[in-house]
């Protein structure tokens, strides 16, 4: 027997062994396992993780962080998704757009093998069965997978981030459907991250299902169930199959228990605008008594028409919160907090860390870093102690620090969050961190002007698409990053999808960070009084309330939020609630060139545009 026959039949004998009787995973598994030369595999399923655990903290890989909570430190050079390498690959240029950075698949599939083939040597590749919605979803047929990766850790973020387990891929309708996907960590000393040198690709063969990505081990580039299936490969299975949207959103509940009625909104925020902050809000102390708030996700939705009731519904095909670390703290999100207390299996990524006391620390966890510095390592792993005169003041922690824990310990998450038919929507809201422009919120009620405003968010750069900080860029729906498919037929999806709802949601933009010109103040004070806003916004759509008519949407009456326990300056309100038309006028000039980036715009989003405009340019009332 050859030493080649007799490595397939250990491999079989591991499959066998597992429960894995899919014959074409089987033969995923081989194919792959003899491109990337791993020295053996290995079959996880999410009862696996205590000994993963175990396993990772006795290499060094993974470091205790206190009672059931784990800390690792990923390279200095692997801290953030890498737009400028992500790529959409299939055999049609016609699917080439804007943002997904399209390339041949002919061309691709040979550049990452070449880069993957023998690059697990000695490794173990782990087999990662799973499932990316509620088992029983109407989407399931688009939600299994199995990832193979040659990292430990991201086996364990895969665990808390996905359903894992062998049973969600054996039994597929069709045993041919699922996402394959290929994560092969390389080399991270000799990538030549960021120069013309760089190696690394993470490429997404759209029409062929498939995700290779190499050179990384950092969470969006490495857990491809999550933004590389979840988003980038699911968002073009909707649009091919026309069925649903799968998007960057939120998606919380509010349930008034005065009158026994339950909300459901969810929406697109880019980073840092305050996405997971609203996704995990409680109602204020003065409306908790009648107002609860229940948790669904903070970072992906998949949407679809259900034929029964013609109402659009929302899944959050994830199993975890992936969340920033910078400024979670007890007064931002203290449900984040209770989400990552001890026992809770949170892993924590590229935070400080204190070997001696077990801890981690992270910018704005408390108003000021700990005072005694010894045993603190930053992010990098240097001692605080020794940095340098010129170095004291650096961030401990990086601004794209990260913290991943199941949804099971968010302690407000819904109890209908695994029902496969997922929840109703009856708001679709985005925001963007805004300095001016934007009021505290603005409903729309127009279709065509709803996805309009969604194609036109602005939001800020941030660390975690490797952006400069406070430079503000356009980002459709929050989903520039995970575009699949050209922009055009993206915004004609969405026109498709929600229009062939019978009870449409409302929409609406909501910014919580607009400034006061002169001395810089926040107007509005954020976090768990950002639930008045939503709180207007669907009794607006109930007709409870009317608001008053603006060019760009309907904002609310002074009297018509419930301010209840707050302490708002009346000016600060005025501006909170108003149109600046000037700037707005503006505004409509630069959406314009933004539009004009993207070929097939529908005409229905072009006249919502021209709408906008002419009534902007319109005498004012």
């Amino acid at each position: 027997m050859s030493a080649r026959s007799s490595l397939v039949d250990v491999r079989n004998a591991v499959l066998d062994d597992a429960g894995l009787t899919n014959a074409q995973v089987r033969a995923f598994v081989h194919g792959w396992a003899e491109v990337t030369g791993a020295a053996r595999i290995e079959v996880v399923n999410a009862s696996d993780d205590a000994r993963l655990l175990r396993e990772a903290v006795d290499a060094g890989e993974l470091l205790p962080a206190g009672e059931g909570r784990y800390y690792s430190r990923s390279h200095a050079k692997d801290t953030a998704r890498s737009e400028e390498r992500t790529v959409v690959a299939t055999d049609d240029p016609a699917d080439a757009g804007t943002y997904n950075n399209w390339r041949p698949a002919s061309e691709m599939r040979p550049l990452l093998e070449e880069r993957m083939r023998g690059a697990s040597a000695g490794k173990t590749m782990y087999v990662v069965p799973y499932l990316m919605a509620p088992p029983g979803s109407p989407l399931e047929a688009y939600a299994a997978g199995v990832e193979l990766t040659d990292s430990r850790t991201v086996v364990l973020h895969m665990i808390r981030m996905a359903r894992v387990g062998v049973a969600h891929i054996n039994d597929l309708a069709a045993p041919n459907t699922f996402v394959r996907a290929v994560h092969v960590t390389g080399d991270l000393d000799t990538l030549g991250q960021g120069t013309p040198d760089d190696q690394r690709y993470f490429v997404t063969f759209a029409r062929e299902r498939t995700i290779l990505h190499y050179g990384s081990s950092y969470g969006g580039n490495a857990l491809l169930g999550k933004i590389a299936h979840g988003l980038r490969q699911a968002t073009f299975d909707g649009w091919a199959s026309g069925e649903f949207l799968a998007e960057q959103f939120l998606l919380l509940g509010i349930t008034d228990k005065q009158t026994g009625r339950k909300y459901h909104v969810c929406g697109g925020m880019p980073s840092a605008s305050g996405k997971t902050n609203l996704a995990m809000t409680l109602a204020p102390d003065a409306l908790g008594d009648r107002y609860h708030v229940d948790f669904y996700g903070d970072d992906i939705a998949w949407l679809r028409v259900d034929p029964a009731d013609g109402r659009v519904y929302a899944i959050n095909p994830e199993f975890g919160v992936f969340g920033v670390a910078k400024d979670t703290n007890e007064l931002t999100n203290p449900t984040a907090v209770a989400a990552i207390a001890p026992g809770t299996g949170t892993i924590f990524t590229n935070v400080a860390y204190n070997a001696d006391a077990a801890d981690v620390w992270w910018e704005g966890r408390t108003p000021e870093p700990p005072a005694d510095v010894t045993g603190w390592r930053d992010w990098k792993g240097e001692l605080i102690s020794e940095r340098p005169d010129g170095e004291r003041n650096a961030p401990w922690a990086h601004p794209n620090s990260r913290f991943t824990t199941t949804l099971e310990h968010v302690p407000n998450i819904a109890a209908d969050f695994d029902v496969p038919r997922g929840v109703p929507i009856d708001a679709i809201i985005f925001g963007g961190r805004t300095r001016d422009r934007e009021p505290l919120v603005r409903a729309i009620t127009d279709l065509a002007e709803g996805v309009y405003d969604g194609l036109t968010l602005g939001a800020e750069a941030t660390f975690a698409a490797e952006g400069t900080e406070g430079v503000l860029r356009y980002d459709p729906m929050s989903m520039r990053p995970f575009m699949a498919f050209p922009e055009g037929a993206y915004a004609a999806h969405w026109l498709k999808v929600i229009g062939a709802a019978t009870d449409q949601p409302i929409f609406a933009h909501v910014n919580w960070f607009q400034r006061d010109p002169d001395d810089g103040h926040f107007l509005w004070p954020g976090y768990r009084d950002n639930l008045r806003a939503l709180l207007w916004l669907v009794q607006l759509r109930n007709g409870e309330v009317s608001g008053t008519p603006t060019p760009v949407g309907i904002v609310p009456t002074a009297d018509e939020l419930d301010l209840t326990g707050m302490d708002l300056r009346p000016g600060d309100l005025d501006r909170l609630l108003t149109i600046d038309v000037p700037r707005w006028r503006q505004e409509m000039a630069h959406r314009a060139e933004h539009l004009e980036q993207f070929r097939d715009v529908p005409e229905a989003i072009w006249e919502a545009h021209r709408r906008v405009a002419a009534a902007l340019d319109a005498p004012q009332t």
